[in-house]
Formats: C-alpha cells, sequence, structure tokens
C-alpha cells in the first residue's frame, strides 16, 4: 500500500471492519456490537453510540448488513443487524486488506514478533 488514497480508505474502512467482524457468528444489536469492539480490543477501541450508528445505517445501504426489529418481554424493542451474503465477502476481503497493511508496517518499522 503506498499510495495516500490506499491508506485514507483503509482508515476509513476501520470502522466497517471492526462492525463486519462482530457479526460474523451471529446477529447482534448496535449496543451489543459496541461493548464486543470495547471489549475485544481490550479498551483501546471503543465506539460512542454517535459514531457507532452512522456506520451501522451505511453498512446497511450499502447491502452489507441487514436489520430488523425484535420486541421481546420485559425489554425494549431493539435492532438487529446480521451479515448478508455480501457482508460475508467485504469482511473476508478488508481482512485480507488490513493483513497486507500490517504486514507491511511491520517490515517498515522493523517490527518482529517473538
Amino acid at each position: 500500500m503506498s499510495d495516500t488514497g490506499d491508506v485514507a480508505a483503509l482508515k476509513k474502512g476501520t470502522a466497517e471492519l471492526l462492525v463486519l467482524a462482530q457479526l460474523e457468528s451471529r446477529a447482534r444489536h448496535g449496543y451489543e456490537i459496541g461493548q464486543r469492539i470495547t471489549a475485544r480490543g481490550a479498551g483501546a477501541v471503543s465506539f460512542q453510540p454517535a459514531s457507532l450508528y452512522p456506520v451501522l445505517y451505511r453498512l446497511e445501504r450499502r447491502g452489507l448488513i441487514a436489520g430488523r426489529w425484535v420486541e421481546k418481554p420485559g425489554q425494549r424493542r431493539r435492532r438487529y443487524y446480521r451479515l448478508t451474503t455480501e457482508g460475508r465477502r467485504a469482511l473476508a476481503e478488508r481482512r485480507r486488506t488490513w493483513r497486507s497493511f500490517i504486514q507491511a508496517v511491520r517490515r517498515a518499522a522493523g517490527v518482529d514478533y517473538a
């Protein structure tokens, strides 16, 4: 990735990658998605609802996720999101891009894992 446009796209796609990854195993509602990102990122990565929900809406508009309202007794109504077939393809592609980027940064910075 030597093109600055690629890096800009990578940064923009980070939020989408994180959200898509949380939906890989099952449907989840927005709050749960945000909590999982925080937990899996050991607190170093987190989303405020004000920034998470626009990502969810954008992914849904693009057909990468599908949402549906669910009402459960004793709970408020929540919108659950799931990956679509196109969303699974997008997640796999974004992971490949990130792996390549991380490997390039490691090589350029001289960072090796034990």
